[in-house]
């Protein structure tokens, strides 16, 4: 099924929801303590034909409408050191929403830490430290640009070589579909040598990459001086850690905490799972993460915080602000955790 089909099918069902109460009448069932939100690029609408990335950007506008919303509807905007304190409390308080970043993008200093500042919302930002470090690699945005700049692209796929046509967007869409999913099946390792590859014979500078959409240290250390703000640990090399060592992973943890203790002064405490999906992060990480000390690590699976969490601080589920779902209606159903409900047969916990 391909993405905008499967989109079009996703938003069909939560307008259903919505339209028909159902969130209303399954949230006090179901809405829990809160939620712990996902964002990536916060960006002014540009008109891009060819945006497979476009799912991690969201606008300005929409994440002020956001903010406004959340509190409108009678939740607090808390810290993650906050929402901790809530999670293992025994007494019921207002629900909360947490407001987390992922990576470090420069995007979320100029365009959503002004909107945070005026409303008084505090908020994290995830840094995996080889982006400011100026060596990591932004693999799916160099992905993204070889593919737009070019109507044809040679590759070896599995030992295949492959000549694939790259005109059209349509073309362009089952190139990124073919070379992506591809990617992510691959270790770290052969991953990250495809893509630099590829970038060189397409003339894609990764390094460049970093300096141009990613905060350097000294705007992270200026930021982590709000009060406001949390910075989180978010690797090294933001790599999917199930497929490393235990060893591997648990240097990339703690490596990546220490570094950026070192540019701002303060230990993180809290740690967000690349990608985030089960195949990238389990039990084993979620187990490394708490022997390491983080208070919370997150995660990319859906889900609204219940007390139940509280034994599993480190396997954090969140919902993602994508790109593709904004409108306020869907926050609605996604706070109200009915849509999580019933994806997992009345589940809490998705920790396995």
């Amino acid at each position: 099924m391909g993405r905008m089909v499967k989109t079009t099918l996703i938003k069909a069902g939560l307008d259903a929801i919505y339209f028909t109460g159902g969130h209303v009448m399954m949230r006090p069932f179901c809405c829990g303590l809160g939620a712990i939100l996902t964002m990536h690029h916060v960006l002014p609408k540009e008109k891009k034909s060819f945006a497979p990335n476009g799912i991690l950007e969201i606008t300005p506008e929409f994440l002020e409408a956001v903010v406004i919303n959340i509190r409108k509807k009678g939740y607090d905007i808390v810290s993650l050191d906050e929402a901790y304190r809530r999670i293992i409390s025994s007494d019921p308080e207002q629900p909360f929403v947490s407001l987390t970043f992922d990576d470090g993008y420069r995007d979320n200093l100029e365009n959503a830490y002004p909107i945070l500042k005026a409303y008084d919302a505090p908020f994290a930002i995830y840094v995996a430290t080889s982006y400011p470090d100026r060596v990591g690699e932004l693999w799916w945005i160099a992905l993204e640009r070889v593919i737009t700049k070019c109507n044809f692209i040679g590759l070896r796929i599995d030992g295949e070589q492959l000549h694939l046509p790259s005109t059209s967007l349509t073309e362009k869409h089952q190139v990124w579909a073919r070379i992506y999913w591809w990617l992510r099946k691959l270790s770290n390792a052969k991953q990250r040598e495809f893509i630099r590859d590829l970038s060189s014979r397409y003339d894609v500078d990764l390094a460049a990459m970093c300096e141009e959409l990613v905060m350097s240290w000294d705007e992270i250390h200026d930021l982590a001086r709000d009060p406001l703000v949390t910075i989180g640990a978010h690797t090294v090399n933001h790599y999917a850690l199930a497929k490393l060592t235990e060893d591997e992973a648990r240097n990339e943890m703690i490596n990546s905490a220490e570094i950026i203790s070192s540019y701002t002064g303060e230990m993180p405490r809290h740690f967000s799972f690349p990608y985030g999906d089960p195949g990238s992060a389990g039990a084993r990480e979620f187990e490394i993460a708490r022997a390491a000390g983080f208070t919370t690590a997150v995660t990319t699976r859906k889900g609204v915080i219940h007390k139940e969490h509280a034994d599993h601080m480190t396997a954090l589920p969140r919902i993602s602000l994508n790109g593709n779902y904004q409108a306020l209606r869907y926050l609605d159903v996604f706070l109200s955790g009915s849509v999580f409900s019933l994806k997992n047969r009345m589940r809490k916990l998705d920790v396995a």
